[in-house]
């Protein structure tokens, strides 16, 4: 398979030994393996046009159960294009098993899951929109596949095959990390938002429900966000809201559960009985205040903050003399925030605009403001260089799509 993707002259060799093996074939295993192998062949690429309509002719001519399959599937490849891995051990396994449906479960930030079908075919923007469309979520924009694969998590590019996409992974990895045994990566699927240019609390309540505020509280939990001690009490009894209600027999647990309810750089400020005390004050306030509306309050408090919506980083830098060696850099919608990790002030924002370079490694993230040649640089320690790269890049590309069809609209006016 892996020559064929990459070299056109062998596909129309491989569907002729293909079809001689189904033609008068009367050993059932050297049949049964032969149309698998034409399947998953017709699902990566298709022959040349001259050689085309025989294979078309050959499938319509025979009844086997994979013989209407593997038509659909190559109309469906000369439409969508020619992948560029060989098939994903998915979609050899399903095959062997007889199934030519292949489900997959995505897994969602509020530990919810579902099953998807996943074609041969299917590209990351195809199963993000199948994803939003069942979930009732209203755009799709900026929400973005995740693979967790070993001890990373990586975005798949909405362009991407979805089996391509996993296969590279899994094929990197075994080659910087060979495993003893040879055998594939298990990985997981996420569906989650990744770009928050357009995430409004309010304006899509299941978004809100189910992505932001899982999303989000996880980093304000961590001490990432710069907050007052009266929005802490007040944002701890919403969060104690969501996970109780209006129950007050869990006002017990709640110097027990501490971490679980106020940022973990603030729990030093009062002791365990003070801050229940503030808690159950701001919760008898917000009396009658439901699960969900417990959410929403919480993420329009958020959302008022420079750091809404943010992926945060703790790097070490090493160019700067102005900025402190240990940095929070947050990105979001605004650009590249750079934090001083002690006392959560911005010390500095850049702009989308004004970053004209920057790379990444597997020790390091390098980000140039400004002129090439005159531009002040940023070198920064990380393992999640990549991450970081990654978001920039697709923030940039969100904001050159918006321009142009800004643009466009301007000329089609």
């Amino acid at each position: 398979f892996k020559s064929a993707v990459h070299n056109e002259p062998l596909r129309d060799e491989i569907y002729c030994q293909i079809i001689k093996q189904l033609t008068d074939n009367h050993i059932q295993l050297s049949f049964d393996r032969g149309w698998e192998l034409l399947w998953l062949c017709t699902g990566l690429y298709v022959p040349s046009a001259v050689l085309l309509k025989e294979v078309e002719l050959f499938l319509r001519g025979k009844t086997h159960t994979l013989s209407n399959e593997c038509l659909q599937r190559i109309q469906k490849t000369l439409r969508a294009g020619v992948r560029r891995y060989p098939p994903h051990h998915v979609e050899v396994e399903a095959i062997q098993r007889k199934q030519t449906h292949i489900y997959h479960r995505v897994s969602f930030p509020d530990d919810t899951d579902d099953a998807f079908e996943v074609e041969s075919g299917t590209r990351a923007r195809d199963l993000c929109q199948a994803v939003s469309e069942r979930l009732g979520i209203k755009n799709s924009e900026g929400f973005s596949l995740f693979v967790k694969i070993a001890d990373k998590v990586i975005s798949v590019p909405e362009v991407d095959y979805f089996f391509d996409f996993v296969r590279y992974l899994n094929d990197w990895l075994k080659k910087v990390r060979p495993s003893k045994d040879g055998q594939s990566y298990f990985y997981q699927l996420f569906f989650m938002r990744k770009l928050w240019t357009s995430a409004v609390p309010g304006k899509d309540p299941i978004a809100d429900s189910r992505f932001h505020y899982h999303q989000e509280l996880p980093k304000y939990l961590r001490g990432y966000h710069r907050i007052r001690l009266t929005d802490a009490n007040e944002l701890a009894a919403l969060i104690f809201r969501v996970r109780f209600g209006e129950n007050k027999e869990n006002f017990q647990f709640i110097t027990k559960k501490l971490r679980e309810l106020v940022p973990v750089d603030l729990l030093r400020l009062q002791s365990p009985d003070d801050w229940k005390r503030g808690i159950v004050t701001a919760f008898n306030k917000q009396a009658g205040m439901n699960s969900e509306n417990a959410k929403l309050t919480f993420l329009k408090t958020i959302h008022q903050w420079p750091t809404f919506g943010s992926a945060f980083f703790e790097v070490k830098q090493t160019t700067e003399p102005n900025l402190p060696e240990n940095l929070l850099i947050a990105i979001n919608k605004n650009g590249v925030n750079l934090i001083d990790p002690k006392t959560k002030a911005i010390l500095a924002t850049h702009q989308f605009t004004r970053i004209s370079n920057w790379s990444s490694g597997n020790t390091y993230f390098h980000m140039t403001i400004g002129n090439l040649v005159r531009g002040s640089k940023l070198l920064c320690e990380t393992s999640l260089g990549y991450k970081m790269d990654d978001l920039l890049t697709s923030y940039i590309g969100l904001m050159l799509s918006t321009i142009n069809r800004r643009t466009s609209r301007v000329f089609k006016d």
